[in-house]
């Protein structure tokens, strides 16, 4: 739900992170119908890219995790500059969408926590709750997955982002998509729901229904 100082803000923010090559541009493409740059190899996007829709900005953030070609250095130089702008933009995001890639979420997030580390994805999203923002995890190519298994798939998403599953009860918090495929229909209205919270319906028309 909006807050009060979101809905003074003059400007309003959605933004899209995730790591590297997990759908954001695509999705972003399939909610607006706007093109936005796709990058053809990991790392690509690395600097915020924004969308502006009216007073409503869509930005589709660096991808974290492995960066193609770009030396370690500046990768930290890249994950400083995100933080740094997340925090700067919070008082006007209405809300934080988190792309994961449902075909290799666990398996990432397994490795890391085995070496003792916390998975990028999981410090993410931490991080974003620890900013008060109003967090979605998007996750993607649900369509890769069958029918009868998506239910313990979701939960298994669900308990390594530390959310108590099963994952249906929380339809703001986990939604299953398929960016490429265009079914984005409950995401969709969540954002919707969002902008309708602080008064904008104005804006609606630049968020598509989705399918």
């Amino acid at each position: 739900m909006a807050s009060p100082d979101k809905k003074n803000a003059s400007k309003y923010e959605i933004v899209f992170v995730g790591r590297s090559n997990v759908g954001k541009s695509t999705l972003i493409r399939s909610l607006t119908g706007k093109p936005v740059p796709i990058g053809r190899r990991p790392g690509v996007t690395r600097k915020p890219g924004n969308l502006a829709l009216g007073d409503l900005v869509v930005t589709d953030m660096p991808g974290f995790g492995f960066m193609s070609g770009v030396k370690d250095r500046k990768q930290d130089i890249i994950k400083t500059k995100f933080v740094r702008y997340i925090e700067d933009h919070s008082k006007r995001i209405i809300l934080a969408v988190l792309v994961l890639n449902v075909q290799s979420f666990a398996e990432i997030v397994d490795r890391w926590s085995g070496r003792g580390e916390i998975p990028v994805e999981v410090e993410m999203y931490q991080f974003l709750q620890e900013l008060g923002l109003d967090v979605v995890v998007a996750v993607n190519k649900i369509d890769k997955i069958k029918d009868k298994n998506r239910d313990s798939v979701m939960d298994g998403v669900a308990e390594r982002l530390d959310i108590l599953p099963p994952w249906k009860q929380w339809p703001d918090k986990l939604i299953p998509i398929s960016a490429k495929k265009g079914d984005v229909k409950a995401l969709s209205g969540l954002i919707r729901s969002r902008i309708h919270e602080l008064g904008r319906d104005d804006l609606l028309g630049y968020i598509r229904l989705g399918v």
